[in-house]
């Protein structure tokens, strides 16, 4: 599963701490960025690179400017595909040991999280105290990457039909609304937010809507949109569920049936082995959307 861990070359290894630090400095292309990013110290940043290229015999990186060298570029491939196997296979053990202590991190956009976690993540402490349960808030587009590398065990992601690396489970069909008064005046102020891949979805919808003329403003979150909503200013296009706990809400509701139907599910990677507590969160979410349903 996991080739090797510290690769022998000559009488060195390399420690698989010096290949994290360089592959973090290849990304980010600066040492105190760097050292910022993996809590270090940018001497120590320096160290490590100096270790690896004394422990290789060649020369990785030029620093002025700072660029790779051919040997760095090669070295950066095989350290990428090192690391991320060492994350899964550390994933797919603790999983396998149906893992009672430890770290489980999801990644979730801010609406799915808000909406449809907390209770779910309620019980999950109860049950499984031992875990530290982590969320990295974040796009889908964002969790899809961090499932693939292995940096989150799960993700919850809206209209993510990915094919490999990662497996989409659906667990809720998506209806969109229209919230505001707004959708006679031209031109009509759409309200769209970062954290649902609206822009990616309803982009090619809109002219469904038949406007004579509309304009698009982004705003940061499914909150803003409504807020922004209420007070007058523009037209939010949301998910309907987003408007299930909203009480008292001023503006007019419009469904949108010839929006295309889009998905809420989870994605995790191809063949991974999923523990039995990650099971019995996805139970938990399940139902949390199933009451979802029924308040609405």
């Amino acid at each position: 599963m996991v080739q090797m861990i510290k690769k022998q070359i000559g009488s060195h290894m390399l420690d698989i701490h010096w290949l994290n630090t360089f592959v973090t400095l290849a990304k980010l292309e600066h040492f105190g960025k760097t050292a910022i990013k993996l809590h270090m110290t940018q001497p120590n940043v320096s160290l490590h690179i100096k270790q690896l290229e004394k422990s290789t015999h060649v020369k990785l990186i030029e620093r002025n400017p700072f660029r790779l060298t051919q040997a760095g570029a090669r070295l950066l491939q095989s350290a990428q595909n090192t690391l991320m196997e060492l994350q899964t296979c550390q994933a797919d053990l603790n999983a396998i040991n149906d893992l009672s202590q430890g770290t489980l991190t999801l990644a979730a956009s801010d609406i799915i999280s808000r909406l449809l976690l907390i209770s779910p993540f309620q019980s999950f402490k109860k049950e499984y105290p031992g875990i530290d349960l982590s969320l990295l808030n974040t796009t889908s587009a964002q969790a899809a990457d961090l499932v693939k590398s292995a940096k989150a065990d799960l993700g919850f992601v809206i209209a993510q039909k990915e094919s490999q690396p990662l497996h989409f489970t659906e667990l809720h069909q998506v209806k969109w609304c229209a919230l505001g008064n707004g959708l006679k005046e031209e031109p009509t102020l759409i309200l769209l937010g970062h954290d649902t891949r609206t822009r990616d979805l309803i982009d090619l919808a809109l002219p469904s809507l038949q406007l004579p003329s509309y304009r698009v403003m982004e705003v940061g979150s499914v909150d803003a949109q409504i807020d922004w909503a209420e007070a007058g200013f523009g037209v939010a296009i949301v998910p309907a569920f987003s408007l299930h706990p909203k009480l008292n809400l001023q503006t007019t509701i419009t469904p949108l049936p010839d929006f295309p139907t889009t998905s809420l599910g989870y994605i995790v990677r191809q063949n991974q082995v999923l523990s039995r507590a990650i099971k019995q969160l996805l139970h938990w979410v399940a139902e949390e959307i199933q009451r979802s349903q029924h308040r609405a």
